[in-house]
């Protein structure tokens, strides 16, 4: 997540909050989240206003003053404008760390009352602070001031140490550090060419008929959608296996299964469907072929101790795909009690990032749609997507007779650095063993 829109305060200026008080909602590309505050103290002033778009992860909307702090002059010291150039560029620092309410301290998406903002203050010289940097994984805490001296100046300020409140990097850190030569990135490798875009807007429209069509803005969720599919297919080498599982096995068993479980409250416990028998045959075959549970980075390969299935969910304006988490290691039950609840609640918009963000492969499964067979596209970090058609009856030979059976087309999508034809091959048999003998997912 790198950016929502602000869709609702709950709080107004004036009103005292404390740690955990839900004080506004983002709404993300994929889910609605609530911003908690985790200081006490009065609402002094609100930044960015309801149903802002487009507002910055760690970016300041809100002036949160302190327990005896005059709300009134930490509401004046956050301002509208930047503020000018003089000598009191201290306590010009000063308000902006207020005014910033330890967003850098709070973990993302939970924030204090600076989750985001809609337009970054600048120094002397312009420009934003940036991001919140870090090291080793870790934070670093730094003043909006100071970010934006070290941004400008070229310094690394992950190599400073902090004189402020808690080991804060302010202003005078960053001074010191470029008077004594700090070490500058101006050296840094050049970022890669951009990769060319399409046709503009304008060009499109120049092909269709004025008042032939309407224009409908994209959300946030096809934005990303279509960024992250863009970035998919420029980036990433598909290679495509394919193979046919008969299900007449499957189907059975899923009947039986179905038929015995449990019933309280006049409701059976659970009513397997074929795709939760699908999620589960892909995990244990993840965890028998090890090679293909994987994720590729420029310096390593990196192997995945379990299988973290993410399943395609359809919902208004595109999909999202919750993920079972070690789904190797889940009854069919489990995996189906566990599918409707995310899908319920996917649909409403109601899943956290961690249920839907990760994952080591995933499942798109449009045979309920009539769809036969089909390609998908390859979702990163993942190295593998799995498409799953619809089950229909074919005739196949058996012991050289002709014979009728269940059979669906599975095609297996593999990122090619790191699942190469073998292996995939290797993967999707290794499937289709557990779809055609299925009491092995029993065991």
């Amino acid at each position: 997540m790198e950016e929502g829109n602000l869709a609702k305060w709950l709080v107004k200026e004036g009103d005292k909050v404390g740690p955990g008080d839900v004080i506004a909602e983002i709404e993300t590309d994929k889910a609605t989240m609530e911003v908690e505050a985790v200081d006490e103290g009065t609402i002094a002033k609100i930044l960015v206003d309801e149903g802002t778009e487009g507002v910055k992860v760690n970016a300041v909307i809100a002036v949160l003053a302190e327990d005896g702090e005059d709300a009134s002059e930490a509401a004046q010291s956050a301002g509208d404008t930047p503020a000018k150039k003089d000598s009191s560029s201290d306590k010009k620092e000063e308000a902006e760390s207020k005014a910033e309410t330890s967003s850098d301290e709070a973990p993302t998406p939970k924030a204090k009352t600076s989750a985001a903002d809609s337009k970054p203050l600048s120094d002397d010289k312009g420009g934003s602070a940036g991001p919140v940097p870090t090291k080793d994984g870790e934070k670093i805490f730094a003043s909006p001031l100071a970010r934006r001296i070290a941004k400008n100046e070229g310094v690394d300020i992950t190599a400073i140490s902090g004189s402020g409140p808690k080991g804060r990097i302010v202003k005078r850190d960053v001074e010191e550090a470029i008077a004594s030569g700090a070490k500058s990135k101006a050296d840094a490798p050049q970022a890669a060419t951009a990769m060319p875009l399409g046709a503009s807007s304008e060009a499109i429209l120049k092909n269709f008929e004025e008042g032939s069509y309407e224009l409908v803005k994209h959300d946030g969720m096809r934005k990303t959608i279509a960024k992250r599919l863009q970035e998919s297919k420029q980036t990433i080498p598909h290679f495509y296996v394919t193979m046919d599982c008969e299900l007449d096995a499957l189907l059975s068993l899923r009947s039986q299964l179905n038929k015995s479980a449990p019933v309280k409250d006049e409701k059976p416990a659970y009513k397997l469907s074929v795709n939760d028998m699908v999620i589960k045959a892909l995990a244990l075959a993840l965890r028998d072929v090890p090679d293909a549970n994987v994720s590729w980075t420029d310096e390593n390969m990196v192997k995945h101790k379990h299988a973290d299935v993410g399943v395609a969910v359809s919902i208004p304006g595109g999909l999202i795909t919750p993920i079972v988490r070690k789904a190797e290691t889940k009854t069919l039950s489990v995996i189906s009690n566990e599918m409707k609840d995310l899908g319920k609640r996917a649909k409403e918009k109601k899943l956290a990032p961690t249920e839907y963000q990760g994952g080591t492969t995933a499942v798109s499964n449009m045979g309920m749609m009539g769809v036969k067979n089909f390609s998908a596209v390859v979702n990163p970090p993942h190295a593998t997507i799995l498409a799953i058609g619809a089950g229909e009856q074919r005739p196949v030979v058996k012991d050289g007779e002709l014979k009728v059976a269940t059979v669906m087309s599975v095609t297996l999508s593999t990122d090619h650095r790191c699942v190469d034809g073998a292996l995939g091959a290797e993967l999707l048999g290794a499937f289709k063993n557990y779809i055609e003998n299925p009491m092995g997912m029993l065991v």
